[in-house]
């Protein structure tokens, strides 16, 4: 498939190059495991509590890529409704989809697309780009879960109850990951924004 020249492979091709589908499956299902696992970092808060899934989720977007990393969340999301343990706390179930914090929950999918999307195009490379695709990341995942939560607590708290309790905790989270992937691609002799460009 002819992809456009600004496009660069995502770390985990450079990490485990291959096109197969096995590969690529696996690639989707870790993904969306180690999601389940960071969300086992719990901090009990109500009605949202305050855990590592939103970091599990920005660095499996940046290192699948957009399209991989959308799929493992989806995957993510599907396990958890079907009863597996998979979000935090080990909870799961479709009442978590459409509970306080569904909103959230759907907006990792398109938190890792659009982090993957700027990986794609050398954002992960940078400390500065980094943190700046992992707070657009953040964003995304904010707006339908704030949206969300205000049908259940009002407009008049949910800042206080979906927003101010994470901030410091995301901005954490946004900067471990600033300091994470570029170290991966200087590991992988690939710290070189041209390097693993898609011809």
């Amino acid at each position: 498939m002819d992809r456009s020249t600004d496009l660069r492979l995502p770390l985990v091709d450079v990490a485990w190059p291959g096109r197969s589908l096995r590969r690529n499956a696996i690639i989707v299902v870790t993904g969306s495991l180690l999601v389940a696992l960071s969300a086992q970092i719990e901090i009990p808060l109500q009605p949202v509590p305050i855990t590592g899934q939103t970091f599990g989720v920005l660095l499996v977007g940046a290192l699948l890529g957009s399209g991989r990393g959308g799929l493992s969340m989806l995957m993510y999301l599907s396990l958890g409704a079907m009863g597996l343990p998979m979000f935090a706390g080990g909870s799961s179930g479709v009442a978590r989809l459409i509970g306080p914090t569904g909103g959230y929950l759907v907006g990792f999918v398109a938190a890792a697309y659009v982090v993957g999307w700027l990986a794609e195009r050398g954002w992960d490379r940078r400390i500065g780009t980094t943190a700046l695709a992992m707070l657009l990341g953040t964003l995304v995942i904010y707006v339908p879960g704030v949206a969300w939560l205000s049908v259940f607590v009002g407009w008049a708290e949910v800042l206080g109850v979906g927003v101010k309790p994470f901030i410091l905790g995301d901005l954490l989270k946004v900067g471990l990951a600033a300091l994470v992937l570029p170290w991966g691609w200087i590991v992988l002799g690939s710290d070189n924004p041209s390097d693993g460009t898609v011809e």
